[in-house]
């Protein structure tokens, strides 16, 4: 599985700590930054993660700032991008379960890195459930 990942300032620990433990279990990642606490423009890194997914040289994406919140709003702006906000495992699941989300941005000033492992985790093992949710998916890009 090949996963492009990235990072602002607030999030580049969480982002080492999520790459060191999936290396383990065959996890390829494409890392896009940054890493280091020098202030950085999260949409920089954001873009080029989203840019990875739309041109399919990696299966999803990762994003992680201190609230998640530009990321995810970064991402949201590419029209192919459906990039779900988690801060726990269950909304990482249902981010694909109901909205076959592409990108995941986690929130590393309000979680541990356990947690955000759990969370990358529980997305991972999570399957797109179609249907009903399909055509909802569908009414999502402009």
């Amino acid at each position: 599985m090949k996963v492009a990942i990235g990072c602002d300032h607030a999030g580049f620990e969480l982002k080492d700590y999520v790459i060191e433990q999936l290396k383990m279990e065959a996890v390829d990642f494409t890392d896009h930054g940054t890493s280091g606490a020098e202030s950085v423009d999260y949409p920089d890194f954001g873009h080029l993660v989203c840019n990875d997914v739309e041109e399919g040289r990696v299966h999803f994406g990762i994003l992680i700032c201190g609230s998640a919140n530009g990321m995810a709003m970064t991402a949201n702006k590419h029209n192919t991008i459906r990039c779900g906000l988690c801060w726990l495992p269950e909304i990482a699941a249902l981010s694909k379960q109901h909205n076959n989300a592409n990108v995941i941005a986690l929130p590393a000033r309000f979680i541990t890195q356990e947690l955000g492992l759990e969370i990358v985790r529980a997305y991972m093992a999570a399957e797109y459930e179609g249907g009903r949710h399909q055509r909802r998916v569908d009414k999502i890009p402009c």
